[in-house]
């Protein structure tokens, strides 16, 4: 998913964009209320997450004005503001959650789980299959036949990002940017590294390779014949 963090503490950013990266999503950062409604307007987000006090617009304004350009994407609210009045002003405002720092990360990676499951149910897609290899995006397991496949943080997204693609051929510049967020080539073997490793876990093992190197091309993830 790819989700935008409105939050002025650097640091309290710092650790949830990281946690949230690790966890297999892309995540921006705002760090006042008019970047914040900028960026949000401009679409593209499955998922806000929104600090009640910002500099320069309220995250309660932030939200109302939003949701009056027509911005349907889940809305939580991340704040210290934790009485009741201040938890109905936010769901008054338009936020569909709203979470009382401090907060554990596992609570918050459900909670925006379950806000994309109740926004998009006939939408939102948490499991693919590739012949006999599965991926669970909510359990994050991934298995090939009955054999449970454990996947490095970045391994998972880029399996993630090839089996939403399955049987298309993947580029390594759209790999760089939906994967790594890179806008930019970095001129390292990043790519072939992870590949590598990659292909050891879910292919090496078994009968049937099912992650191809398209030469001069990309990669692509794709059951044979």
């Amino acid at each position: 998913m790819r989700i935008l963090v409105i939050e002025d503490d650097k640091e309290a950013a710092g650790y949830m964009i990281k946690g949230l990266g690790e966890s297999g999503h892309v995540a921006d950062h705002a760090g006042d209320g008019e970047d914040g409604l900028a960026m949000a307007s401009e679409g593209g987000y499955d998922v806000l997450i929104v600090d009640r006090m910002l500099p320069k617009l309220d995250g309660l304004s932030v939200v109302e004005r939003l949701r009056a350009e027509g911005h349907q994407e889940p809305i939580l609210f991340l704040s210290a503001l934790g009485d009741v009045d201040d938890r109905v002003k936010g769901l008054k405002a338009g936020g569909d959650d709203y979470l009382v720092k401090p907060y554990a990360f596992t609570e918050l990676l459900a909670r925006i789980e379950a806000l994309v499951r109740r926004r998009n149910p006939a939408e939102v897609e948490t499991s693919f299959k590739v012949a006999d290899l599965e991926i669970d995006l909510l359990t994050r397991q991934v298995k090939r036949g009955e054999v449970e496949i454990q996947l490095q943080p970045r391994e998972f997204r880029l399996l993630e990002y090839l089996m939403r693609h399955a049987g298309q051929i993947v580029t390594r510049t759209m790999l760089l940017e939906n994967v790594w967020d890179y806008h930019f080539d970095p001129q390292t073997n990043v790519i072939d590294v992870h590949i590598s490793r990659l292909r050891t876990k879910i292919d090496k093992d078994f009968d049937t390779a099912l992650l191809q190197t398209v030469r001069g091309a990309g990669y692509c993830l794709r059951e044979p014949g």
